[in-house]
């Protein structure tokens, strides 16, 4: 066995050297195994980019460490550690060019929102693009808006939308509807299903193909197929509210997987919220009233002050914020409205229920609201110094055109109250931000340049790590998230963003996605040792101007992550840049690979939902203990990044320690010791030891 895994690896290592981020002419040399199938200790296998990057060899010792057996362990592999330096190039665009190394183009592939997951088991993370467009895809010569694209490795795709059956229709022609979408194991069989939500308009005369949310069940050759009637419930037949996020989660820990839906305004208005519960066959029931998660219409003045009205959801979102293996459930409010969080308790009969926290915790908004900076309420004022708490409003600035009330984005008579001077929240994502084992959250938000400073802000919300956790916004001032926009009337349009260690050096790096604005564009912050943040240059970084979906997964299985992104064309100037279509771009790292890193794959035992969605990973290297959870997606229209976690581990080779709490209900625990990095392992629940994935990498040709 021993001599097998190195033989294999030595091969791979071989066949990598052609695709070295240098080039086929890179000066990248390998040893072959000895005779004895190990690779020589003499060896002096480096890459021309990192001088000591090295292949190291250890022999088997006896000590048995934990769970694992160094006679059971692949060949240690050692990279000197990467931590990007400015004046380095961290990602190239392998979309564009003369020869561009992916053939997204070639395929005609547009969108405005991208996820990735890999949705046919192969090892590879494939993508997921969807337009906005309430259309049915034509499978001839018509337009195309949702994309199921298999990864062939070297970032070459193949469209298998129609021929895997992903948008089957119940009646007519084309491809379904599929606006927000996300991938679980709903009935634990070992492949991955997916939930696919239709955002409708609010109006009762907007388009409307029939289209409805569906349940679409995996099948072992990578097809799709409905399930035989429609999965959710519906309240009336004539509910048609707009999908703005979903996630999957097992909020009850019995193995299925339930979903978390967040509406926005449909035709009367803001709806409800709803969380359903899933019986392990594709379908599900309305338990949203009985887990307290109730909210009231938004004509009620009394529930609008009081922050118990429906919300104008434009994301949502599921994580366990507290660490008690209970998710709680967010909801990210459009229209300066108070975010809304629900935490989730245990019952003494073993049922759970929700209490809203949103206020008590600080999410629901920030405290600045001094409403008189807003530049429109002080042109109001001006213009009708009668108006009620006018007196001491200060004039407008002179480059701010004020001279009708009724063109301003002001109404008096609300929007200086606190239910108004929240943000516009698209998504929240909950990550360990600073490595201290409490999730954090980060809020990206549309904010205006005229409204002043009570318009929330894109921002970290740091867990303050209690029972009933609080949230610490330090500000952008002093956490780096600072941005110059280079303008008087900027607009930061920030929509979607992702966390990810993108030069591996064991610490969460932010990518803010930012569009539908003039000047909007990607940006890229690096977090430096004291746990702030510093911007990559975007000529260093991701040059992606009006950057909307966001899908991070290592594409070509080097070890770094790679990254893609959607484009929004909303208000699009012709003068301004604007891409000729809604183009989805990847970018490759070009640094991640040349760090030490170390993937890890779950698959849940009985119990447990199958994709292991909702289980908490904790990885320790160089004494230091890096916290992640596989998402069942998150924040606007349903962002999903690849369910294999991906941790940079800076200098050191070697994990100490990896623990998983595993999302059923007694919150089971395996954990493992002596753990080799650089390596793909898979962990099944209940399995004594790791399983190392040395197979080829797909990018590596083997000759």
């Amino acid at each position: 066995m021993r001599l097998t895994i190195v033989t294999t690896f030595a091969l791979a290592l071989l066949a990598c050297a052609s695709s070295s981020p240098n080039g086929p002419d890179a000066d990248v040399s390998s040893d072959v195994p000895s005779e004895t199938g190990e690779i020589s200790p003499d060896s002096d296998t480096k890459d021309s980019t990192a001088d000591d990057n090295q292949l190291e060899s250890t022999e088997p010792d006896d000590e048995i460490k934990g769970e694992t057996a160094d006679d059971d362990l692949p060949p240690r592999i050692c990279h000197s550690g990467t931590t990007w330096t400015d004046g380095t190039k961290a990602f190239e665009n392998v979309t564009v060019g003369a020869n561009p190394r992916s053939n997204l183009r070639t395929l005609g592939v547009t969108g405005i929102r991208v996820s990735s997951v890999d949705f046919d088991n192969d090892g590879l993370p494939d993508l997921i693009v969807r337009g906005h467009t309430v259309a049915r895809d034509s499978w001839d010569e018509g337009p195309r808006y949702t994309w199921l694209l298999k990864n062939l490795g070297n970032f070459q795709f193949e469209d298998v939308t129609k021929s895997s059956n992903f948008l089957a229709v119940r009646d007519g022609e084309g491809g379904r509807v599929a606006h927000a979408v996300v991938f679980g194991d709903v009935n634990n069989d070992g492949f991955l299903d997916a939930y696919t939500g239709v955002s409708l308009s609010g109006s009762l005369d907007g388009p409307d193909t029939g289209d409805r949310p569906e349940i679409m069940l995996g099948g072992q050759d990578g097809s799709f197929s409905l399930i035989d009637e429609q999965p959710l419930p519906k309240p009336s037949e004539d509910w048609r509210p707009p999908v703005m996020g979903a996630s999957f989660v097992d909020f009850d820990g019995d193995g299925f997987l339930d979903l978390w839906i967040g509406y926005g305004a449909g035709v009367g208005g803001p709806e409800q919220d709803r969380l359903y519960k899933g019986d392990g066959t594709g379908k599900f029931v309305d338990v949203t009233l009985e887990s307290g998660l109730e909210t009231q219409p938004a004509f009620f003045i009394s529930a609008r002050v009081n922050g118990k009205a429906h919300r104008n959801d434009y994301g949502s979102t599921a994580c366990d914020l507290n660490n008690d293996g209970i998710p709680e459930l967010l909801s990210s409010a459009y229209g300066r409205y108070f975010n809304g969080l629900w935490q989730g308790q245990r019952n003494d009969d073993g049922t759970i229920t929700y209490v809203d926290r949103s206020f008590n915790s600080g999410f629901a908004s920030d405290d600045k609201v001094d409403w008189k900076t807003n530049l429109n309420a002080q042109c109001y004022c001006k213009l009708v110094p009668e108006a009620e708490l006018c007196e001491d409003v200060p004039e407008p600035p002179p480059y701010f055109a004020c001279s009708n009330p009724n063109a301003l984005r002001w109404n008096h008579d609300t929007d200086t109250s606190a239910y108004r001077l929240g943000g516009n929240t698209f998504t929240t994502l909950c990550a360990d931000i600073n490595n201290d084992g409490h999730v954090d959250l980060i809020n990206f938000e549309i904010v205006h340049w005229d409204v002043g400073d009570t318009s929330d802000p894109t921002q970290i919300l740091l867990n303050d790590g209690l029972d009933e956790p609080k949230f610490i916004r330090p500000g952008n001032e002093a956490t780096g998230l600072v941005r110059d926009p280079g303008r008087i009337d900027w607009n930061f349009g920030d929509m979607t963003g992702a966390v990810l260690d993108f030069d591996n050096d064991g610490r969460k790096d932010i990518l803010i996605c930012s569009s539908d604005y003039p000047g909007t564009r990607a940006y890229l912050f690096r977090q430096m040792e004291d746990s702030t943040f510093a911007e990559v240059p975007v000529e260093f970084g991701i040059d992606h101007i009006r950057a909307h979906g966001v899908a991070v997964a290592d594409f070509d299985g080097d070890g770094g992550l790679d990254v893609a992104l959607g484009h929004g064309r909303s208000r699009c100037d012709p003068n301004e840049g604007c891409y000729d279509t809604a183009e989805v771009h990847i970018f490759r790292n070009l640094v991640g690979q040349h760090g030490n890193w170390l993937k890890v794959k779950l698959e849940g035992g009985p119990g447990t939902n199958r994709a292991a969605i909702g289980a908490r990973v904790e990885v320790t290297a160089g004494g230091i203990t890096q916290v992640q959870d596989v998402g069942g997606g998150y924040g606007h229209l349903a962002i999903q990044h690849d369910l294999v976690l991906h941790f940079g581990l800076g200098d050191s080779c070697d994990v100490e320690k990896i623990v998983v709490f595993w999302p059923d209900e007694k919150r089971s625990k395996s954990e493992f010791t002596n753990i080799r990095g650089n390596y793909l392992i898979n962990i099944k629940q209940g399995s004594p030891k790791v399983d190392y994935d040395v197979r080829l990498p797909p990018n590596c040709p083997a000759s």
